[in-house]
């Protein structure tokens, strides 16, 4: 069965505080927001599992997505750790298992095999793949049983990820679009002036344009205010020359860079 991702989820990273993460968590479930993503490297899957078991909701409705570290991507260590992340998570499966980065300790073969094996053991309903270009989607996908259920990657209006958005149409799986806000640091004059047209600011607009792209799943980080603000985005909606102007901006900027990363180092 394929997987129905919500068309918005809320992403995690960075929010490493106990409990604010676990509240945050209960706030969005509450709210409506279906789909929570978090990750080994994000440290705080103790309290995204805590605040999933506390929400009002039911947990059956809910996609639960995390990720192997890049170093736990040995066979051996990314069998071990995903079995730890579950634990940590207080769950028997997630929905969704994603290999993080393809670098470090990842070798296609051996890694892919344990995923292959975690999903066949019913650890994780659905495998995913983070970070990787067309050819190593390409080479995952002939090397795993499983289907490719999601791609998660940087994506905003200045990384449009044109390529890997066609590559996510043309196999049907959804781009997963991490950083969707730009984390507030996207700075340019269309962005900008879309902005001030619609009364609403800059990384909404960064938000809208995602929520406008076929196959793109946005999951953006929040906490506080923002966390209902990005939700009630969904109700917004940018218009054809807001998105042509939009789509026709040259300037790329990447937010993440893996190789400044600390965990890379």
């Amino acid at each position: 069965m394929a997987l129905d991702l919500p068309g918005m989820g809320l992403g995690t990273s960075g929010n490493t505080d106990p409990e604010t993460c676990r509240e945050t968590v209960v706030e969005a479930l509450e709210m409506g927001y279906r789909h929570i993503d978090t990750a080994q490297m994000y440290d705080n899957e103790d309290a995204v599992g805590e605040g999933i078991a506390a929400a009002d909701v039911d947990r059956d409705g809910v996609v639960l997505a995390t990720k192997v570290h890049p170093s736990n991507l040995a066979y051996e260590d990314a069998k071990r750790t995903a079995e730890e992340s579950l634990d940590r998570l207080g769950v028997d499966s997630v929905d969704l298992l994603y290999v993080h980065w393809p670098m470090n300790a990842y070798d296609p073969e051996d890694t892919l095999r344990a995923m292959d094996e975690l999903h066949e053991e019913g650890l994780t309903r659905h495998v995913g793949l983070s970070n990787f270009t067309p050819d190593l989607l390409d080479e995952a996908r002939g090397l795993l049983e499983a289907p490719v259920a999601a791609h998660q990657v940087e994506c905003h209006p200045l990384l449009p990820q044109e390529e890997l958005r066609a590559y996510a149409r043309e196999h049907g799986h959804p781009l997963v679009a991490y950083c969707p806000l730009g984390r507030a640091q996207l700075e340019h004059p269309v962005l900008e002036e879309v902005a001030d047209k619609h009364g609403v600011s800059t990384p909404l607009v960064s938000l809208l344009w995602c929520l406008a792209q076929d196959s793109v799943v946005p999951i953006p980080k929040a906490t506080g205010d923002h966390v209902r603000e990005n939700w009630e985005a969904r109700d917004l909606e940018l218009d054809d020359a807001d998105l042509e102007r939009l789509d026709a901006i040259d300037e790329r900027q990447r937010i993440i860079d893996p190789e400044n990363a600390a965990w890379n180092r």
